[in-house]
């Protein structure tokens, strides 16, 4: 498959105010200098507000000798001239502070950095009154960011130096106001900052337009100011050429009007970028246009496959398959194999199979749709294929990497319908031992389409035999008993593997994810329920981990430098035993030993009621702080866990004795760098998708509050700073941060008890002649809240309830949430 063209950016860099710089790479172009500058000389020219770049030269120099450091650059979402690059130990994080330090590079560059002396190393006290200098927790920082940076700790000494350091301060009168917060604990000041490596997060950004404020200066009669609705994204420059025509003269006509902005450069002497508008959206708030501006600003390509793509695949409906093709494959038409996907599912893309044996063992199988049949090595399609790299699964549809004749039609797994497969098939003990294994390619017959409602039915009437009205159609030459106990058996041997999975150390964080039911005329959500995952999920899961396990130790096995694996780093040590004080604190009975142990952990400390189960909710999330984000696939002999990704090498030949499928094509040819440039844009692009999955999860939600709202549920804490604190919402599953000066306090104070922070509320009476109402907030406590939608904005806003005051749902509605679904976690 293709890959994109990656562009190493390099500049060079200079001091000349003794300040630090930073740049992204990105575009060239005639930049505006701003009027707001304060950095003229007598003659009028403006001064550099941001230093010159490094050379490529340079840079390579000062990494090799070690006097630079390399790290992927975080913008605070919630206070933009505050960034962050991890340190090289991993357990501390680097500060930048000030956009002027940052010199012009984007959330997500690749950038290089120089320390400052030490002795110009500075500390952040971030139990100040002051509210800009709150933690800001992990819960308002995409996913992708968590787990390696902010520490969540007091100030201490440690080896002699503070925790929390940085370099002077810079007087932003530009930066965006009142969105933001400190981090409570930061690391190490910085001088000097460049940037060498990858960008494509930020190059488009969704927002809207406004005129300048200064209508008599010359910018105004040339430029508009995009404001992108990310705060991370740097305000732009924009040509009133590129404007609507009569932009000027009614801009309260555009006011709620989304734009798509891509920014083309950003010079030395201006304090805002340059940037090309690229369309018009539509209305804000509505699914649609925010919907294309998410995708458009992580760079998902939803647009329809181009004809020469589409030519690629079989033009006569309904396809057969080539006679010689069977003597090619193992024939497992006549075997019970049957799928299992959520209701609505339409690319069945697995499907499994169980058989007992005479001896008391099982013969189980489990069968992929074998889609690099249609998908030729260097075509139209292959290199479409390999820059989307990805499906992204929205609220309301799916945009996929392959078009829907190949994954809805062609490969997909349908009921009594003879389709290509790559199969794995073991003989399998009831305890999960492993006795013997086979790869090949298969020819199937699918005898039913379960759901998961359908498995999980089976799974709990195991001597019930079930009406065939209640399930979907099957083969005549198989039954719904034979289907039943074959599910039963999956289930059985699925608990033995799981339960082995995890005493021999692996790790379970799972967070809470929201389901929608939408409206089928509008489109809009009309309700919301937490995702439950069960055992018929579980089932499918242990045997698709088991599969590719599988194939991948046999593809390292056989092309140790050329295997795709997925690997998953330590975690953050500093961050992990601070996690260790507290939960000794709080008196939870934590292991942290090992994987395993940790996970053992959380399964047996808590109980199973709807209160306990929120504590151990609380619990995972601050456990899944300390573990860095996994990368994802890597090339050969750096990778850990061995999980297969590779369609093609594993049917590339190997040794007769260990032969996936023998003969049946060459392994792709190419070079390891080469191969790992693909896994890299394979991460990019994962973590791209997930990152809009939870967008578009967050836009349905925002959209309910707004039409459904205010909306009350239990909550509980699960961080507490010096003046807000962070909540899980209960009902809902989601995760807000509620102000203090959002409340009608009459006061409220902080403290540490050791690692337990407390936040003390003191509300104010609603009748004079009572005494203000004390209420002591920490993490685990339950509270009540209200979800209302901004004014202004598609977002909503979290309060917290005066204690003793009546609720808005009903007894019964207190009861819990709401759990069901029929949505698949992939």
């Amino acid at each position: 498959m293709s890959h994109p063209d990656y562009r190493l950016n390099l500049r060079s860099l200079g001091t000349p105010r003794g300040v630090s710089s930073l740049v992204g790479p990105h575009g060239v172009g005639a930049s505006p200098g701003d009027k707001k500058s304060k950095n003229k000389n007598t003659r009028g020219k403006k001064k550099s507000i941001f230093e010159t770049y490094m050379s490529k030269e340079d840079v390579s120099e000062g990494l090799k000798r070690g006097t630079l450091i390399q790290g992927v650059l975080r913008i605070n979402p919630k206070k933009f001239h505050e960034a962050f690059i991890p340190s090289p130990d991993g357990d501390r994080d680097i500060f930048i502070d000030g956009v002027v330090a940052r010199n012009r590079a984007l959330n997500g560059d690749l950038v290089v950095v120089k320390l400052l002396p030490e002795e110009q190393w500075k500390v952040i006290k971030p139990e100040s009154n002051d509210k800009e200098t709150e933690g800001a927790y992990e819960s308002d920082l995409p996913e992708e960011l968590c787990g390696s940076h902010l520490l969540q700790q007091s100030l201490k000494a440690c080896n002699d130096s503070p925790d929390v350091i940085i370099e002077a301060q810079f007087d932003d009168s530009d930066s965006e106001d009142g969105h933001g917060n400190t981090p409570n604990s930061l690391v190490d000041g910085v001088k000097k900052l460049s940037v060498c490596g990858l960008h494509w997060t930020w190059e488009t950004s969704t927002g809207f337009l406004k005129l300048l404020a200064d209508k008599n200066s010359e910018l105004f009669r040339k430029y508009a100011l995009f404001s992108p609705s990310d705060h991370r994204v740097p305000r732009i420059y924009v040509p009133l050429k590129d404007c609507p025509q009569d932009f000027v003269t009614r801009p309260k006509d555009y006011a709620n009007t989304l734009f798509i902005c891509r920014i083309v450069d950003w010079k030395e002497d201006s304090n805002f970028a340059l940037g090309q508008l690229a369309k018009s959206l539509g209305q804000a708030g509505e699914i649609e246009p925010e919907t294309e501006g998410i995708l458009t600003e992580y760079g998902v390509d939803f647009s329809d496959f181009p004809s020469e793509v589409l030519e690629c695949l079989p033009q006569g409906l309904p396809w057969t398959i080539p006679p010689e093709e069977f003597r090619k494959r193992r024939d497992l038409r006549k075997d019970c194999i049957f799928t299992i996907d959520p209701s609505t599912a339409r690319d069945l893309d697995d499907a499994l199979s169980c058989k007992s044996l005479a001896d008391g063992n099982f013969e189980v199988g489990v069968h992929i749709a074998d889609v690099s049949y249609f998908v030729p090595e260097g075509s139209s399609l292959d290199s479409v294929a390999a820059e989307r790299a990805t499906s992204v699964y929205l609220v309301q549809k799916v945009v996929p990497m392959l078009p829907r004749l190949l994954c809805e039609e062609l490969c997909s797994l349908n009921p009594m319908t003879d389709k290509l497969t790559f199969s794995v098939i073991w003989t399998l003990t009831p305890r999960g031992k492993i006795l013997s294994e086979w790869f090949g390619r298969t020819v199937i017959r699918s005898c039913t389409k379960l759901s998961y409602e359908h498995a999980q039915s089976m799974i709990e009437s195991p001597t019930r035999k079930i009406p065939e009205k209640e399930l979907p159609p099957i083969s005549p030459e198989h039954s719904g008993e034979e289907v039943h106990r074959a599910v039963l058996t999956l289930h059985g041997i699925a608990k033995e593997l799981r339960k082995q999975r995890f005493a021999d150390g692996a790790l379970r964080l799972d967070q809470l994810k929201l389901a929608f039911t939408l409206d089928r005329e509008t489109g809009l959500p009309q309700g919301c329920h937490i995702y439950e995952y069960r055992d018929s999920n579980k089932l499918v899961e242990e045997f698709m981990l088991l599969a590719n396990m599988a194939v991948a130790r046999e593809i390292h096995r056989a092309f140790p430098e050329r295997a795709l694996l997925r690997r998953h780093p330590p975690p953050q040590t500093k961050m992990l035993n601070d996690l260790m004080e507290f939960c000794e604190q709080l008196g939870l009975p934590m292991d942290f030993s090992s994987a395993g142990a940790l996970n053992k952990s959380l399964t047996e400390t808590f109980g199973d009621d709807k209160y306990s189960l929120a504590r151990k909710e609380v619990l995972t999330n601050m456990c899944s702080r300390p573990m860095q984000a996994a990368p994802g696939l890597a090339q050969g002999r750096h990778a850990a866990l061995l999980l297969a990704v590779a369609n093609r090498t594993a049917q590339a030949p190997v040794d007769p004795n260990h032969a996936l499928c023998p003969g049946y094509r060459e392994p792709p040819d190419m070079e390891p760098n080469v191969l790992q440039k693909r896994a890299d844009h394979c991460n990019d692009r994962r973590m791209a998708s997930k990152r809009v999955q939870e967008l578009s999860t967050g836009l349905f939600f925002a959209i309910l509050v707004k039409e459904s709202g205010p909306l009350e549920s239990e909550a509980m804490v699960l961080g507490v700073l010096n003046q807000a604190f962070d909540v899980l919402v209960l009902r809902y599953g989601v995760q807000k941060r509620i102000y203090c000066n959002a409340l009608p306090l009459r006061s409220h104070h902080f403290q540490k008890v050791g690692k337990k922070p407390e936040l003390t509320l003191v509300w104010e009476p609603e009748d004079l002649e009572q005494e203000p109402v004390q209420q002591v907030v920490t993490i685990f406590s339950l509270v009540e809240v209200v979800l209302r939608a901004e004014a202004t904005a598609l977002k909503y806003s979290a309060v917290l309830k005066r204690p003793g005051t009546e609720g808005l749902l009903d007894p019964q509605e207190k009861q819990g949430c709401d759990h069901h679904s029929d949505q698949r976690e992939d």
